[in-house]
């Protein structure tokens, strides 16, 4: 005890030191206020003085943290552990410890459930979804109905027929673009203007004015 100072009196002292040798960690005045005010009715400006008191007489150890003190149990002071302690302790971590894995793994495998449910629908959501899906295939299947019904099916012969035509209407417009093509070109060899201001006088119109595409052969 440092010399001239009075040892700390009064319940709040008492039950400050017992708690924090119970607890053995360090605790701020206001962590300590928080968790013994409901039990032992100890007021805020109590614990602090009490606090101060106990690390002043050497009873506590006080370490400061930029305006904050955080107070714990002088070590030195707790009884030493005999071997078989120790050895108990050591078998209590080792099955805490597993129990701590064991726990944490079911943790891993609850939030994977919870991830999965979450990306799920729910019930009503698939009840929904079933609704729309079932109006879906009626109207695909009264729309198939329909086409089967219909008396203006194009025959194999029809179809055949008109890819016919189209290659033969398809061939002559190469072979005429080709023809008027070379024309031209003989015809503008001999102008002395150019081949837009030629068209221009003519009034000849290109397939690209008009966007005509020669179509693909079926």
């Amino acid at each position: 005890m440092a010399p001239g100072l009075a040892p700390a009196g009064g319940s709040a002292a008492a039950v400050l030191l017992r708690y924090l040798r119970e607890q053995n960690r360090p605790y701020s005045a206001h962590d300590a206020f928080s968790n013994l005010q409901r039990e032992h009715g100890l007021g805020k400006a109590a614990v602090v003085k009490a606090l101060e008191q106990l690390a002043q007489q050497g009873r506590i150890r006080e370490k400061a943290y930029g305006k904050q003190k955080i107070y714990f149990s002088d070590q030195e002071q707790l009884p030493a552990a005999s071997d078989a302690e120790l050895r108990g302790l050591d078998a209590q971590i080792a099955a805490l410890s597993g129990q701590l894995q064991a726990l944490q793994q079911s943790c891993r495998q609850l939030e994977a459930e919870l991830r999965d449910l979450s990306g799920s629908m729910t019930t009503s959501e698939m009840a929904k979804e079933l609704r729309e899906l079932k109006r879906d295939c009626e109207s695909y299947t009264e729309k198939l109905q329909r086409m089967k019904s219909a008396t203006n099916h194009v025959t194999p012969e029809e179809k055949e027929k008109v890819c016919s035509e189209q290659k033969l209407y398809c061939r002559e417009w190469r072979r005429r673009k080709r023809m008027a093509t070379e024309v031209l070109d003989a015809i503008l060899e001999g102008y002395p203007k150019s081949k837009k201001q030629f068209f221009e006088e003519v009034g000849i119109e290109t397939d690209e004015e008009h966007n005509a595409v020669l179509p693909a052969t079926m």
